[in-house]
C-alpha cells in the first residue's frame, strides 16, 4: 500500500532538514498538517515534500520566513516574491555603490578638504530622503502658476534622483546640491520675468520648443547665433506680452533676460553640479540661457553691428 502521510521524523530523514526546523515550519503554517495519529502526533501529506523543497530553495536565497509564508499560503505569487526581492537587492546595491563612491571621494584627498567633503557627503547618505529634500525645495521655489507638466519637467531636471552607479565626482556633486539649496540667499532663476507671463501654458510650450532647439545646437557644439531657437524664444515672450516681435522688442527682451537671475553664479554652480551628478544627461539651463541671450543679441545686429544697448554682448 502506498504511503499517503508521513511523520515529522520521516520528513526529516527523507529531506535532510532537521526535525527542529520542520517543527518551526509547521508551527509557522508553512507545513499544513494533513492528519493526526492515534497518539495525537502530526502527520503530513504528499504536498509537504514539495513545500519543503520550495522552502529550502527560497531560504538558500536568504528569503525571510515571513515572505516565504506569503508565497506558500497563496497570499502572493512566486513571481511577485522574486520581483520584490530583486527590488530590495537593487536598492541595497545602490546604497553600497553610493557608500563606495563616498569613501573613494574621501580617500582621494587629505586634511581640511577631507573634512569639508565629509560634512557635505554626510547630508545625503539616506538617499530617498535626500531626493525628497531636493524635490520639496523646488516645489516650493517654482512658480505656483506654472503648468503642472512644465512644473514636473523642471523638478525632474532640478531634483534628479541619486545616481544609481555613482563615481566619487557625481556623488560629491549630488551632495553639494543640498549645500546650495540650504543657503538662505539661494535664488530661483524665474523670479525676474517668468512670473509676469499671462498665458502660462502657451508661453511655456514655446519656451520648451526654444529649449529643445537650443539643446540640439549645444549638442552639436554650435556657437550662439540667430535662428530658430532664438526666434521661438523671442516669439514666446512677445506673444505673452501682446507685443510684436520687432528689433526694438528684442532689444528690450535682451536687456530683461541679461539682468535676470539666469546668470546668478549660484544657479550657474547648481546647474553645473546637476550636470556632474547626472553625467551630462540634464541640459545646463544657465548655459542654454546664455546661449539664447547671446543669440538674441546677434539677431538684433544689423549690417552696421548690434543695436545700441547690446553691443559687445554676443562677443
Amino acid at each position: 500500500m502506498t504511503q499517503d502521510t508521513w511523520s515529522i521524523g520521516e520528513l526529516a530523514a527523507g529531506s535532510g532538514v532537521p526535525v527542529k526546523t520542520l517543527r518551526y515550519y509547521s508551527d509557522s503554517g508553512l507545513l499544513p498538517v494533513a492528519a493526526r495519529s492515534a497518539g495525537g502526533h502530526r502527520r503530513y501529506g504528499s504536498d509537504a515534500w514539495e513545500r519543503i523543497r520550495l522552502i529550502r530553495r527560497l531560504r538558500a536565497l536568504d528569503t525571510p520566513i515571513a515572505t516565504i509564508t506569503q508565497v506558500v499560503t497563496g497570499e502572493s505569487s512566486l513571481g511577485e516574491l522574486v520581483a520584490g526581492e530583486l527590488e530590495l537587492v537593487q536598492e541595497r546595491l545602490t546604497e553600497l555603490r553610493w557608500r563606495e563612491a563616498t569613501l573613494k571621494s574621501l580617500d582621494d584627498c587629505a586634511g581640511e578638504e577631507r573634512l569639508r567633503r565629509l560634512e557635505i557627503l554626510s547630508r545625503v547618505q539616506r538617499l530617498p530622503q535626500a531626493h525628497r529634500t531636493l524635490t520639496d525645495h523646488w516645489h516650493v521655489e517654482l512658480s505656483g502658476a506654472m503648468p503642472k507638466q512644465r512644473l514636473d519637467m523642471m523638478i525632474a531636471m532640478l531634483a534628479p534622483a541619486p545616481p544609481q552607479d555613482p563615481d566619487p565626482a557625481s556623488a560629491l556633486a549630488y551632495a553639494e546640491l543640498h549645500v546650495l539649496i540650504s543657503a538662505p540667499s539661494f535664488t530661483r532663476w524665474t523670479r525676474d520675468y517668468d512670473d509676469e507671463m499671462g498665458d502660462g501654458p502657451a508661453f511655456y510650450a514655446e519656451i520648451d520648443e526654444a529649449a529643445a532647439l537650443t539643446a540640439a545646437a549645444l549638442a552639436q557644439g554650435l556657437s550662439p547665433r540667430a535662428g530658430d531657437a532664438v526666434n521661438a524664444f523671442a516669439s514666446a515672450h512677445a506673444r505673452a506680452r501682446r507685443e510684436s516681435d520687432t528689433p526694438a522688442f528684442r532689444a528690450y527682451l535682451h536687456g530683461l533676460v541679461s539682468r535676470s537671475s539666469g546668470f546668478d553664479p549660484r544657479l550657474e554652480r547648481y546647474w553645473g553640479l546637476v550636470g556632474t551628478a547626472t553625467r551630462g544627461r540634464v541640459l545646463n539651463m544657465t548655459v542654454a540661457h546664455r546661449w539664447l541671450t547671446d543669440g538674441l543679441a546677434m539677431s538684433i545686429a544689423g549690417p552696421a553691428g548690434p543695436v545700441a544697448g547690446v553691443a559687445g554682448v554676443a562677443g
